[in-house]
């Protein structure tokens, strides 16, 4: 029978294991945490945010500017119709957490097993894992594995994936012929006329009048600028309620880690008219942008640059407007390119 020292050492030893297990996995998950965070600093956080209508379901037409696919919106108010796919329409269950199999789902049934292991053996519910260090070891391990994994998801999904209802809107509607005429009314860049925006990209329902695209280009700048310097009431004058509310949590995200972001030197490089179309009294236009931008997350105590660089970087991402009777256009939601 062990004495009191030896199973004192024995427990040590099984608490030094643990802490070092801990440290090895915190350290695999911190680089990974900070590498998602700098890369999805800008306005929108990196995510597809908003809606766009009755449309906010579908994949708008590719263009010129941004040929590829569009990611699905990660955050959105609007609701699916009835007559939309069923696979788009509700969240897909199984994977990580699914209600059905999935990690989660095996994990409980490993917990299950080794307990009805235990008591057919003599061991009591939980002899089959070795003790209450074991399984809080355990425990922790396999948390901080499926934060890692989920944040490695996560990432992974808003740029290379699609619900079904966007493979079939793009498999339906494949993108139509893109001619693309520079204004040659500015040099480019915010302020300087329309820049790269092109003109015939998708005959519109709605007619987009070279005003219209001042006014996105100008949006463009002055969103970054709000966010830039988090002001909220800005940002109200220049987005609808539901994105300024995406936005509002993103920027109290950055005040509890204690970080600012800072986005400067935008530039409209390229952009072109996805589609346009009316819906009642609202007006909806979704354009692809391309545009430079030097992009960066300080300290908000010592200044210091925790992520991102000075250095000036290009993103290209697709932006709905929308616009009411007697209002200007607003920023309705931002999706990311695949």
């Amino acid at each position: 029978m062990p004495g009191i020292w030896e199973t004192h050492m024995t427990f040590s030893q099984r608490s030094r294991t643990l802490f070092k297990t801990l440290a090895v996995m915190l350290a695999l998950a911190l680089p990974t945490a900070l590498v998602i965070s700098s890369a999805d600093a800008r306005v929108g956080g990196g995510m597809s945010s908003g809606s766009r209508g009755s449309r906010t379901y579908s994949a708008p037409p590719s263009t010129t500017t941004a040929p590829g696919s569009t990611s699905q919106f990660n955050r959105t108010y609007t609701q699916p119709g009835a007559g939309m796919n069923s696979a788009a329409a509700a969240p897909a269950r199984g994977g990580l957490f699914g209600r059905a199999g999935g990690f989660m789902g095996g994990l409980a049934a490993g917990f299950l097993g080794a307990g009805l292991l235990g008591m057919l053996f003599g061991g009591g519910l939980f002899g089959g894992l070795g003790g209450l260090s074991s399984i809080l070891g355990l425990i922790i391990q396999i948390v901080l594995v499926v934060v890692v994994v989920r944040l490695a998801m996560s990432w992974w999904q808003r740029r290379h994936t699609q619900q079904a209802a966007y493979a079939n809107a793009d498999a339906g509607s494949g993108p139509g012929p893109q001619t693309n005429y520079r204004s040659g009314l500015g040099g480019g860049g915010l302020g300087g006329g329309l820049g790269g925006f092109g003109f015939g990209a998708n005959n519109a329902p709605l007619e987009i009048k070279p005003d219209d695209y001042e006014a996105f280009e100008r949006l463009l700048g002055d969103v970054q600028t709000a966010w830039s310097n988090e002001d909220v009431a800005k940002l109200h004058t220049l987005a609808t309620p539901e994105m300024v509310s995406y936005l509002e949590q993103d920027l109290g995200q950055n005040r509890t880690r204690n970080v600012v972001n800072k986005v400067t030197n935008v530039k409209l490089l390229q952009g072109d008219l996805a589609e346009a179309w009316r819906e009642g009294e609202t007006e909806y236009a979704t354009v692809a942008l391309r545009f430079a931008l030097t992009d960066k997350t300080l300290d908000r105590n010592s200044g210091a640059v925790v992520a991102g660089s000075e250095q000036p970087g290009e993103a290209t991402e697709i932006w709905t407007f929308a616009r009411r009777p007697g209002s200007g256009w607003e920023l309705s939601a931002i999706q990311q390119t695949n």
